[in-house]
């Protein structure tokens, strides 16, 4: 079984190392670059953005983005963000696309969302047309709002608490 793990983002070597992570040419219009989600973390830095790579068994595969707790009053002032805990970017470099990595990575990040406060909603979205990931995240157990921003169906994943 593969051990996925996230490791936070702190030195110009994990960014660097991040940066060398891609899609498919048809996942580009739904799929930021890496260096597009250093920038946007910086110009939305209120939006409490955590970055992690993607590592499944010691091997990079991936990079993930997330709005981690942003406060409810900069929720109020920012009426197109989705929060507190929305999951801004998700990618699977694609020589490692379809080996179960990014509903792997999803799994730790619903793990570690869930456990963080006020945290009974992971929020994503997703553009429209052929490659979008809306499927995946449907079949992931997110569903489909009525909101839509920047052109994105926002969808969300509820998160009860497990029980011990």
């Amino acid at each position: 079984m593969t051990t996925i793990e996230l490791h936070d983002i702190t030195t110009d070597a994990d960014r660097t190392a991040a940066r060398s992570l891609h899609t498919t040419p048809e996942q580009e219009r739904f799929v930021s670059p890496v260096a597009d989600s250093f920038q946007d973390a910086i110009t939305d830095s209120a939006a409490c953005p955590r970055m992690w790579t993607i590592h499944a068994d010691g091997t990079l595969v991936g990079f993930a983005m997330i709005s981690d707790g942003i406060p409810a009053a900069t929720l109020a002032a920012n009426p197109d963000w989705v929060g507190p805990y929305y999951l801004w970017r998700l990618l699977i470099d694609v020589r490692y696309q379809r080996h179960g990595y990014g509903t792997a990575a999803l799994d730790a990040i619903v793990d570690y969302v869930r456990d963080r406060p006020e945290a009974g909603v992971l929020w994503v979205s997703a553009g429209q047309g052929d490659g979008s990931p809306q499927p995946f995240y449907e079949r992931y157990g997110f569903v489909a709002t009525d909101r839509i921003i920047d052109g994105e169906v926002v969808l969300r994943l509820d998160l009860p608490k497990e029980h011990a």
